[in-house]
């Protein structure tokens, strides 16, 4: 009892830490800064443009004179005047509006290239300075030259006709370097308007006031007798890395708060850019320009002019939300998990809250980038992505958590020893062969013929094997070890491997009551059959499963790496999975009770992964299983890549057919399996799964680049379009990605550490050798999803070395895509880098992307060094050709 107590303090203890943990880490990250200068007077202009969410100017969608109404109410308050931009659209009715809130107008009349629309914009912003005492000045245009939209003479033309006909001072606004370049422009104008922007100048926030000022003097030396109006000034709140120039809501607060303190000194006369944040501008030049408001799309002030400011305001929301999101599983797992130590209750439990944080702060991003359609779709599905590459880093955490901090092992299955005569029930022992070669076969028969067992038959069954030269030799050999060995030749058989085992046990001994299966390279040990055959005398166990176990890889490093690649599933997943009962059989070194198969159904013909199919069917009918990590015997490794991608191919398109005809019940609602059962065999494809996602958004990833460039490409009138279609994403999407994908490899490496015996560079070998087939296995989820009846394609043995060309010809696939996202990657970051930080971000994210198909590339080249194995077993002369059923 008092031990029961100490766990569950400790688990509340650990409960605690997490739980702190996490608001202790959203308050660390969101610490408050404090601008040096506070404001607390009224602020002399900001530029108007009541655009809400769901309102753009380019799409004839304008606001009403209800929405223009509020909105001038929300900043009445704060300000004094406001700028407009356009006469036109409802926007005329600004003044109007304004003059009933006690409020100042400078009107603006939006000069282009379409000569009709600015005559419309002439004559409205005139009839608006002749109608409203409280307009003081008027703008005819608005970067127009900097536009390049008409000449100077021609904006010069519209400039005197307005002021020929009000009585109010005209001006129009540029950015400094026009002004420089056209004094006869400052000559036309009643006063200097300038654009004082340093964000897009690529200057550091530190020095932002500083190059305000400098170019505010500038200016004025340069025209002394003429008025400086700033036309705009501000600083974004999001958006691009730019150069020195970093957007955020705290260099925002900061650069607002100490130019109205600097405005204030020097008597400046000034309009902030701008009231509102717009999104409607993202088509104009990205997030940016959707994020100069000082009140966001919601109307509400996106920091205070005194006191600290919060990068994130309503971080403790999403402090909160995260929390509660992450309780449950928390709950659950810490105070169910006292089989773990308390360390690995804290690290799983840490994991588990790190993961809801991550959700929950890309799920507000996501939410509050006001993206558009295109966008908004595209990184939904980045969103669901990155949810399932989370989902996969919780399973390996898991995995890593128990085989780390176990206090014990509950279901741990050891080889029986000593005398067993009195339970010897008679093994028939399968062995399906297709065109292999005949000495191979003949040492797995003799290794049989060795072993320490007597109550057992062979049936070596060759199907549809049309050489003679192959299948003769073994015929011979069956009948020189006795009758023991039986040979069977079935010239044109039906069902591929499971055909095969199913004709066998047409042929079984009548009185065998256990069938094993191996492949016909397997060499047993003499003790196989003695020390796992007990096992059945409890009448609940269906199979007995032993790992697969490898020799004569030594002699080359692509072999070296495969094999301790496959080592890492059967020392540490099928371990983990042994615990709850949940194995995957496979289909050599397993043994099955006879009556059970035949009562099941016996193999399945129609998946490709009839081992592991029979298994479930075995668990769904309530039964057993045992696995030994010990090893019985041991197979030959794929000779050459191609060998080993075709292994996994239909090992993950096996899967998928499994999924499709038993997915009711890995539900909640399916009662055949345990939870536990469930869990494993979900969780072990998942990572499949998250391979297809990552084939989905490599080839996206260039589609998306590729769009992204569109705008630098395409003329004018397509490039805007364009632009408003594609856009970098967001960091905040990307982060966790890599994480998650460093965080497999670390987790990786410390679960070979801890499972696997061999050295740290082995270790590195089978992490690459496994990530070479990531296109593999996504390509065979995608196939199998759409496709049914895909043909068995055995795993060729003792295949001769392929040429250099092979070795890239075996990656064709994965080279083309490492190609297409590094051309991609390299275009991106030349034409849109520049000083853009998140160009660049992009730009590694699809490099590090392009990490599988490296890894393919390199597996397959090392693949064809001029190596063999340790020890062959015939020259290459006496090798029969291979083929693929």
């Amino acid at each position: 009892m008092r031990k029961i107590m100490a766990l569950r303090a400790t688990a509340w203890a650990v409960l605690f830490l997490l739980l702190a943990g996490n608001m202790l880490a959203w308050a660390l990250s969101n610490r408050p800064s404090t601008p040096e200068r506070p404001w607390s007077g009224i602020i002399a202009g900001v530029g108007f443009t009541p655009y809400q969410t769901d309102q753009n100017p380019q799409e004839g969608r304008h606001p009403s004179r209800e929405d223009i109404a509020r909105d001038l109410d929300v900043v009445a308050p704060y300000v004094k005047s406001v700028r407009t931009y356009s006469a036109l659209n409802g926007l005329e009715q600004v003044p109007e509006l304004a003059a009933e809130r006690g409020l100042l107008v400078t009107a603006g009349a939006w000069i282009s290239g379409d000569r009709g629309a600015n005559e419309a914009e002439i004559n409205s912003v005139v009839r608006i300075a002749r109608g409203n005492e409280n307009v003081r000045r008027l703008m005819v245009g608005n970067e127009v030259l900097f536009r390049d939209d008409i000449p100077v003479e021609d904006l010069i033309e519209y400039i005197g006709r307005v002021k020929r006909q009000v009585d109010v001072p005209v001006s129009t606004a540029e950015p400094p370097y026009v002004w420089k370049e056209h004094p006869e422009l400052a000559e036309a104008v009643d006063f200097i308007t300038i654009h004082l922007l340093p964000y897009w100048e690529k200057v550091p926030i530190s020095e932002a006031l500083d190059a305000v000022q400098n170019s505010y003097n500038e200016i004025k030396a340069l025209y002394p007798d003429k008025h400086v109006l700033i036309g705009e000034v501000g600083w974004p709140s999001d958006g691009a890395y730019r150069g020195g120039s970093e957007p955020s809501l705290v260099n925002q607060a900061g650069f607002i708060r100490g130019f109205l303190n600097l405005a204030g000194e020097q008597r400046w006369d000034f309009y902030i850019m701008e009231a509102f944040d717009q999104p409607w501008k993202r088509v104009l030049g990205g997030p940016v320009e959707a994020n100069w408001g000082i009140w966001d799309t919601n109307r509400n002030l996106k920091f205070p002019m005194q006191g600290g400011v919060f990068e994130v305001p309503s971080w403790p929301v999403l402090a909160a939300i995260s929390t509660l999101l992450a309780a449950l599983p928390l709950f659950w797992f810490v105070l169910r998990r006292d089989d773990l130590k308390p360390g690995g209750q804290l690290f799983y439990g840490a994991l588990i809250q790190a993961t809801a944080s991550a959700l929950v702060w890309t799920g507000a991003e996501a939410m509050t980038a006001g993206m558009g359609t295109m966008s908004t779709v595209a990184f939904s599905i980045l969103l669901t992505a990155q949810v399932i590459l989370l989902a996969v880093m919780l399973i390996d955490g898991l995995e890593l958590t128990e085989v780390v901090w176990s206090a014990n092992w509950r279901r741990k299955f050891q080889p029986v020893r000593g005398d067993i005569s009195g339970y010897t029930p008679k093994v028939s022992i399968h062995i399906p062969c297709y065109n292999e070669p005949p000495h191979m076969v003949i040492q797995t028969l003799n290794a049989l013929a060795a072993m320490g067992y007597s109550n057992f038959e062979v049936l070596v069954i060759d199907n549809n094997t049309k050489d003679e030269e192959v299948w003769k030799p073994v015929e011979e050999h069956c009948r020189k070890l006795g009758p023991h060995f039986r040979f069977f030749h079935l010239p044109k058989w039906p069902g591929y491997k499971a055909g095969a085992l199913n004709f066998g046990l047409q042929v079984t001994a009548p009185d065998a009551e256990i069938v094993a299966v191996i492949d016909s390279d397997y060499q047993v040990k003499p003790d196989w059959l003695c020390a796992t055959v007990p096992y059945f005398q409890n009448p609940n166990i269906a199979f007995v499963q032993s790992p697969q176990d490898y020799r004569e890889w030594n002699g080359h490093p692509f072999q070296r790496m495969i094999n301790w690649e496959y080592q890492g599933f059967f020392h540490i997943g099928m371990i983990q999975r042994n615990e709850r009962n949940a194995i995957i059989q496979h289909g050599t070194m397993t043994q099955i009770r006879k009556k059970v198969l035949m009562d099941v159904g016996m193999w399945a013909e129609w998946c490709i992964c009839e081992d592991a199919e029979l298994g479930l069917r075995l668990f769904e009918e309530g039964y057993e299983s045992v696995y030994m990590p010990d090893s019985f015997g041991q197979g030959l490794v794929p000779d050459s890549f191609a060998g080993y991608k075709t292994q996994r191919f239909r090992w993950a398109y096996g899967a998928v057919q499994i999924i499709k005809r038993h997915w009711r019940e890995f539900l909640p609602s399916g009662k055949k399996l345990t939870f536990g059962q469930k869990y494993h065999f979900v969780t072990g494809w998942l990572p499949w799964f998250a391979d297809a996602a990552h084939m989905a958004f490599v080839v996206g990833g260039i589609i998306w680049s590729i769009g992204l460039l569109l705008p630098y490409w395409l003329p004018d009138n397509l490039a805007r379009y364009a632009a408003g279609m594609f856009e970098l994403p967001p960091t905040v999407f990307l982060f966790p990605t890599l994480s998650v994908f460093f965080f497999k490899v670390i987790c990786g490496l410390w679960l070979y550490e801890a499972r696997v015996n061999c050295s740290f560079l082995d270790k590195v070998g089978a992490a690459v050798a496994g990530m070479a087939l990531t296109h593999t296995v996504g390509r065979a989820v995608w196939q199998g999803l759409f496709t049914e009846g895909r043909p068995f394609v055995r795993t060729p043995k003792c295949e001769n070395q392929p040429a250099l060309v092979q070795g890239f010809q075996n990656a064709k696939e994965e080279t083309l895509l490492m190609l297409g996202l590094w051309v991609t990657a390299g275009l991106v970051a030349w034409w849109i880098g520049g000083e853009n930080r998140d160009a660049y971000i992009w730009s590694a994210m699809l490099v590090v992307q392009s990490l599988p198909y490296i890894a393919a590339l390199a597996v397959s080249c090392l693949n064809v060094l001029p190596l063999g194995r340790q020890e062959e077993m015939v020259p290459d002369a006496a090798m029969p050709k291979l083929g693929a059923d």
